[in-house]
């Protein structure tokens, strides 16, 4: 790996542009790396040379203290004291690491001094994070910055120019994958160090390459929520691509070691994460949380701190850390992420990325909360406090105004947890309470009407209310949701809704099955279809499940199974089976009925994900007319599938034909074989001539075959004659 060399004389040069003397540096060179690449690899760079270096170099560990007190000499080592005292607290300073330059002409400082740290980077960004708006005193307020920041401002032409006016030139079409003329959705896979991008070509029964590339990610891919971009992990940072079929890169973030990355529903930001040893072992890791504006790539807020200060809430992450550690409100605005710290819920809005109201929500032990889908409302769980002299309670917030909608106090609670309906119109919260002997748990359900008056909510308590719950999921965009309850291997499902009749206000069973092979739940998008699965000690058993008509429409399985996903339109749904495995490893298509329409097998398979759709443009009451009038809109594809269907026949005769015609050419070659070697054989047979038929004769013999013995006494009559 090559390294740049800037003479002293050049960092002198352009540090004294600024006021900055630097003569007294002890240094006889800087190193600065090559260009800010961000190390991720450009289309035509060699990807696989072998990894570059890291090197020490640059000003990575030095700060620039400003709004220092200007002293003259004889206060010199006493400023200098308190200044090494705090930023001693924070890292080790280097050996003759604070200098602070002076005046030659009033023998003053001034008002700015440089502190070099021993490690790189690390403690110099923790002491510029902690101590950047430090009050010394009430006329001096640090401003700190790193020293290579510095760097661009020698950049800035000393005479202002008006930026050159360039042509405009239209961008890539990021969603010239939805004009699709046969309506059809794409998926990515990755397998061993591939990267894939196929369509799903139903009808042909096959999987349509859009892109491929290898070593396209270091860690896994993600699609944005909205199905614009995908987004890959490296190294050095993250990346997104889109495009018609090229998948150009569109940007980078730098961030060194990232390991997670979370995109805002509405795609206008991506949240990246990473975490690093501590020097001390006793110490919690270091994390850093970057959110980026996705299209500009800026970074529009950083946080920092231990794994200690993230660790709360989430569904898991690295060292420690849940993640996401920020969850979005609904909707694609993106205005609001809040995360949960001890006793308190911090939310903050995008316009400023600064907390509402400049303080955080205080909720005394807070365990939980979530965000409506759709509207700025989240609840939170509190549990029981002082020994059950304080009930649980569950709450509804609205943002910004921080008002509380709703309150419902549980008692004699162990566990909670809440699920949203896709529409935000209801939240169950599944409460896990104590018997009165405290010996065992039974679970219930609180049902909140979000959007009736007053929110109401309704108790469900199973008919056997010692049944575990082994799954909940509610029909998207539907009032329905779906249970399985009981003990293995044959557990119980009943579905339930949240209508009765006439009557909206009313919870009412529909109907329960027994002794099922599942342990999963997985709705289509469009609601009305589910699938009951089976998975991991149940080796991958499917129902597919039509809950309007409440009937199976067909049975099947994938064996070891560890994946299932409905693609976003409802029509079909991948079941894969990942390298959890070692065999088996690769996917299937089936259509939402049940039918198995095409398998793909792929060695070392991680991934498989469907491109989300945006959300339709289409009003609700233009989708129910389409709806009403549907048969008049499938003439149009009943029409092209059946050419699809006349196609696959004629395709199935060809292949037949073929078939035919390479068994009659290997007939032929035989027979060709055995006459060029007729001569020999009979020279092995001294001269007879066994190939030929009438040398043969054929005798019919005859066999006597007992087929049964009988034995009858006969009596002669002697007396007559």
């Amino acid at each position: 790996m090559a390294i740049d060399t800037v003479p002293m004389e050049d960092i002198i040069a352009r540090a004294s542009r600024l006021g900055i003397n630097l003569n007294d540096v002890k240094m006889d060179s800087i190193h600065l790396p090559p260009g800010q690449d961000f190390g991720i690899l450009s289309d035509d760079e060699d990807l696989n040379e072998e990894d570059s270096l890291e090197f020490e170099g640059g000003f990575g560990n030095i700060i620039v203290v400003d709004n220092l007190p200007v002293v003259p000499k004889e206060k010199f080592e006493k400023l200098e004291g308190v200044v090494k005292k705090i930023y001693s607290q924070i890292g080790v300073i280097k050996d003759d690491g604070l200098w602070m330059p002076v005046d030659p002409a009033t023998q003053k400082t001034l008002g700015y001094c440089f502190i070099e740290y021993n490690t790189p980077q690390k403690e110099a960004e923790l002491a510029k994070e902690k101590t950047n708006g430090y009050k010394l005193d009430r006329a001096h307020i640090f401003a700190v910055n790193m020293f290579d920041e510095i760097e661009k401002f020698m950049k800035v032409p000393d005479e202002w120019a008006p930026p050159e006016t360039k042509p405009y030139t239209p961008g890539e079409n990021l969603q010239h994958w939805l004009t699709d003329e046969k309506a059809r959705d794409q998926f990515v896979i990755r397998a061993g160090s591939d990267t894939e991008v196929l369509w799903n070509d139903a009808r042909q029964l096959k999987a349509d390459p859009v892109y491929k590339r290898n070593f396209w990610t270091e860690s896994y891919v993600q699609w944005s929520p909205l199905g614009t971009y995908l987004a890959t992990v490296h190294r050095q940072g993250a990346a997104v691509w889109g495009g018609a079929s090229t998948f150009n890169r569109l940007m980078r973030y730098a961030h060194p070691q990232v390991k997670l990355i979370d995109f805002s529903p509405g795609e206008k930001y991506l949240v990246t994460y990473s975490s690093h040893e501590p020097s001390n072992p006793r110490d919690s890791h270091r994390v850093v949380l970057n959110i980026f504006d996705v299209r500009t790539g800026k970074i529009m807020r950083d946080f920092k701190g231990s794994a200690d200060d993230f660790a709360i809430g989430g569904t898991g992450g690295f060292a420690g850390v849940s993640w996401p550690v920020f969850r979005w409100s609904g909707g694609k605005d993106d205005k609001y992420f809040a995360r949960m710290g001890k006793n308190v819920i911090s939310v903050y809005e995008t316009d400023t990325f600064t907390l509402i109201d400049k303080k955080s929500i205080k909720v005394e032990n807070v365990m939980d909360f979530s965000w409506s889908p759709t509207d700025p409302i989240f609840a939170l769980f509190v549990p029981e406090l002082g020994g059950g002299n304080q009930p649980a309670r569950v709450s509804l917030i609205q943002i910004p105004g921080k008002e509380e909608l709703r309150q419902k106090n549980l008692f004699s609670v162990s566990d909670c947890k809440m699920y949203w309906q896709s529409n935000g119109d209801y939240l169950a919260v599944k409460v896990d309470r104590y018997t009165k002997t405290k010996k065992s748990t039974y679970t219930g359900f609180e049902l909140f009407r979000i959007k009736e008056r007053d929110i109401p909510i309704e108790v469900l308590e199973l008919e056997n209310k010692n049944d575990k719950i082994i799954a909940f999921a509610w029909e998207p965009k539907g009032h329905r949701f779906a249970v399985i309850h009981g003990d293995n291997p044959r557990p119980d499902i009943s579905f339930y809704s949240m209508r009765s009749g006439t009557n909206t206000g009313r919870v009412s069973k529909l109907t329960t099955l027994k002794g099922k092979q599942a342990n999963a739940l997985f709705w289509s998008p469009g609601g009305r279809f589910i699938i009951l699965a089976g998975l991991k000690g149940f080796n991958g058993q499917l129902e597919f499940y039509n809950v309007d008509d409440l009937e199976t429409m067909a049975t099947a399985e994938h064996f070891m199974a560890t994946d299932i996903e409905w693609d976003p339109t409802g029509r079909y749904v991948a079941t894969a089976v990942t390298s959890v495995h070692e065999m088996e490893n690769g996917f299937n298509i089936w259509s939402f009925h049940g039918k198995l329409l095409y398998r793909i097998m792929k060695d070392h398979f991680f991934q498989f994900l469907w491109r989300p759709r945006p959300p339709s443009f289409l009003s609700p009451e233009k989708e129910e007319e389409i709806a009403k009038n549907l048969k008049k809109y499938s003439k149009k594809y009943e029409a092209e599938d059946q050419d699809v269907s006349l196609l696959l026949s004629e395709q199935e005769r060809e292949k037949r034909k073929k078939l035919k015609e390479e068994w009659e050419m290997w007939v032929s070659q035989w027979k060709k074989w055995h006459d060029e070697e007729k001569l020999e054989r009979q020279r092995l047979r001294d001269g007879e001539a066994s190939d030929e038929e009438e040398e043969y004769e054929a005798k019919e013999v005859e066999v006597e075959e007992v087929l049964d013995i009988k034995e009858e006494v006969l009596s002669l009559d002697y007396g007559q004659e």
